[in-house]
């Protein structure tokens, strides 16, 4: 039996990512920070296709109730997987960046993940897997987009010296970075003719689909990516 525990799984990139290890055979911990429902949907869907699943709510960037949720899954079994998913974006001219937008982003994309690193390294069995999602942003530096990118670089920093650090245990550790990939999220701060840019720069031709980035967990989930870590993989249809 393999355990595994996504964050931020209710919804967006993180759903697809639980559905598709859920596929794969893992039993599946669901956290969510408020929405319940899609939550216990996603764990409906698991659990109609035969698969197990549990709905956990923790806020990822309180140690507390990250501590919480960890023990939660436990109680579900060793942990296998670890997959941390969390974010939030604040876009503005570094002229016009606040420290208030600072102090969220880093908070929920920097620190967060430290957090889910801090306790993966001591829960996580040996022999497991960490995946991190990163963001395109790190690297395209976009006007505006300064803050976010930064605060997903230096998590991308946080997750490599995790691979070294877990190495000797035999835990794989690595990042993937999402290009533009139609979520909620994205479409609440991308006009549509931002959306059909990003699809038309891609040489893919289109915006990714959280399908696409659970594919690429899933295979570093799997044996196949055992020699794999301390790597940062871009999935984003060679826009970066």
């Amino acid at each position: 039996m393999t355990v595994a525990l996504v964050t931020g799984s209710s919804r967006g990139i993180g759903r697809a990512i639980a559905q598709r290890l859920a596929a794969d055979g893992a039993d599946l911990v669901v956290n969510y920070r408020t929405d319940r429902a899609a939550a216990d949907e996603v764990v409906a869907g698991i659990e109609a296709k035969g698969g197990k699943a549990i709905a956990v709510q923790a806020d990822v960037a309180d140690p507390g109730q990250l501590r919480g949720l960890f023990d939660a899954a436990e109680r579900f079994g060793p942990l296998d997987v670890l997959v941390s998913n969390v974010g939030v974006a604040r876009f503005a001219p570094i002229a016009e960046a606040s420290d208030e937008d600072f102090d969220l982003v880093f908070a929920t994309n920097t620190r967060a993940t430290l957090g889910v690193l801090r306790e993966g390294a001591k829960r996580v069995r040996d022999g497991g897997r960490i995946i991190s999602i990163s963001s395109g942003a790190a690297v395209t530096l976009r006007v505006g987009g300064g803050v976010y990118g930064a605060s997903k670089a230096a998590s991308d920093v946080l997750v490599q010296t995790a691979a070294k650090e877990l190495g000797p245990r035999g835990i794989t550790v690595n990042s993937v970075r999402p290009g533009s990939t139609r979520t909620d999220g994205l479409e609440s701060v991308m006009s549509a003719e931002r959306l059909r840019q990003s699809a038309e720069a891609t040489p893919l031709g289109r915006i990714g689909e959280p399908g696409d980035i659970a594919d690429v967990v899933a295979f570093l989930a799997s044996d196949d990516a055992r020699w794999i870590t301390g790597q940062i993989l871009h999935a984003g249809g060679g826009l970066f």
